[in-house]
């Protein structure tokens, strides 16, 4: 179609590429909003749930925790639960970036601006 026109079919069709990867990120981005990740932490005492943004959804505590006078273990638990989360959400938004950009040819561990 272009062929008389030089580097310009190349051009057109590397603007193509970039808003197919411009909608795939949209989408990608509005997809890390629904996939949930969970961290626990006391084996299980403690567990909270986030997006794969790092969003936190929800948090579980077993009752069992509260007997005595343990707020520091009880908050350290808590923390340590929304830390596994959100690192999780973090390793889960790259893994989704990854099956993204697979067919672009960009270096293996590359990581876009996002």
């Amino acid at each position: 179609m272009l062929k008389g026109l030089g580097g310009l079919g190349d051009m057109a069709k590397m603007m193509k590429q970039a808003q197919e990867m411009q909608g795939k990120m949209a989408q990608m981005q509005d997809d890390l909003e629904t996939i949930m990740v969970e961290g626990v932490s006391g084996a299980g005492l403690v567990k909270a749930t986030a997006t794969a943004k790092g969003e936190l959804k929800g948090l579980d505590i077993d009752p069992s925790i509260f007997n005595g006078d343990d707020k520091e273990v009880v908050e350290d638990l808590i923390l340590a639960a929304i830390k596994d989360a959100q690192g999780k959400a973090t390793e889960r938004a790259q893994e989704e970036m990854g099956k993204m950009t697979e067919g672009l040819g960009l270096p293996p561990g590359m990581n876009l601006p996002f």
